[in-house]
């Protein structure tokens, strides 16, 4: 795996790590989470700043934004209890299908 996915990947867990934590720092409210969701959040813009060699800035954001927001729903629904309806899980399906057809077909993913 080339090293710029492997940063990437690394700093999808971590964003999604910080924003698990910040539901679970009720509002900085907490210190502990609200530490982890400062240390989180800098590693994961860490590891963007040197995907950044690599890709483009918009298809890079793209993924990242785009798994964060699977992961963190699929983090809300189990963990946390949250419900998500059909259309939901639509939605879902589609911005993964957006991140595959990025990966598979799009020369832009890497300069």
């Amino acid at each position: 795996m080339p090293k710029h996915y492997l940063y990437l990947i690394i700093a999808v867990i971590a964003e999604t790590i910080g924003t698990s934590s910040l539901q679970a720092s009720q509002q900085f409210t907490r210190f502990w989470p609200s530490v982890l969701v400062v240390f989180a959040y800098a590693i994961s813009f860490y590891l963007l700043a040197l995907t950044l060699k690599y890709m483009p800035v918009g298809i890079m954001y793209a993924i990242w934004s785009g798994l964060g927001v699977v992961l963190i729903a699929c983090i809300g629904y189990f963990y946390f209890g949250q419900k998500l309806d059909a259309p939901a899980f639509i939605g879902l399906s589609m911005i993964v299908a957006g991140i595959v057809v990025i990966h598979l077909f799009s020369k832009s993913a890497i300069h």
